[in-house]
C-alpha cells in the first residue's frame, strides 16, 4: 500500500506541474488599443482609400491609352494574335484556344466547345490583361519581323514585274509609233 500511495502522490505532482505549465503558456491578451491608436489607424486607412481611388483612375487611363496603342501596332501586322494556353492553366475549364484582337477583346475557346469573350479593358479583367500581355509582348518583335519580310518579298516581286512591264510598254510604244 505504501508504494501505491507514493505513485498517487507522484502522479498528482506531475499533474500539478503540467497544469502550471499550461497556465503559464497561455497567450496573454493583447492590450486594448487606445482611442488615439484607433483614430490613427482609421486616418491611415482613409489615406490608403484615397490613394487606391487615385491609382484606379490612373490605371484606367493607362489601360485605355495602351489598348489604343495596341490597336495601332497590330493593325499593319495582324488582326488577332494567339495567346498561349499556359496563360490559362489552373483554371476551372481547359482552354483549347485563345486570341486577342486589336480592340483588346480576348476570345477564349474551351474544350467543351463554349466560347467566352472578355474585354481586357474592363477593371475586373486587369490581372488577366497583365497575364495576356506577358505572353503577347515578347512576340511583337517576331510579328514585325515577319511583316517586314513579307513586304520585302512583295516589293521584290512587284519591282521585277514592274521593270519587265515597263520594258514591254516601251517596246510597244516604239512599235506603234
Amino acid at each position: 500500500m505504501g508504494s501505491s500511495s507514493m505513485s498517487e502522490e507522484k502522479t498528482s505532482g506531475e499533474e500539478k506541474e503540467q497544469f502550471q505549465v499550461r497556465e503559464t503558456s497561455k497567450p496573454s491578451r493583447p492590450p486594448r488599443a487606445s482611442l488615439q491608436e484607433i483614430l490613427d489607424s482609421l486616418k491611415l486607412a482613409q489615406a490608403n482609400i484615397g490613394q487606391i481611388s487615385e491609382l484606379k483612375s490612373e490605371e484606367e487611363t493607362i489601360v485605355a491609352e495602351f489598348l489604343g496603342s495596341l490597336s495601332r501596332l497590330m493593325e499593319p501586322v495582324a488582326r488577332n494574335v494567339s495567346i498561349s494556353r499556359e496563360v490559362f492553366s489552373g483554371g476551372a475549364r481547359e482552354v483549347t484556344q485563345a486570341v486577342v484582337d486589336r480592340s483588346g477583346q480576348l476570345v477564349i475557346q474551351y474544350s467543351d466547345g463554349t466560347v467566352e469573350l472578355k474585354n481586357l479593358g474592363d477593371e475586373g479583367n486587369r490581372d488577366l490583361l497583365v497575364a495576356v500581355l506577358e505572353d503577347l509582348m515578347p512576340r511583337f518583335e517576331q510579328l514585325f519581323s515577319a511583316s517586314r519580310q513579307k513586304i520585302e518579298e512583295r516589293m521584290k516581286f512587284l519591282s521585277s514585274v514592274a521593270k519587265e512591264t515597263q520594258k514591254m510598254s516601251k517596246g510597244f510604244s516604239k512599235a506603234t509609233d
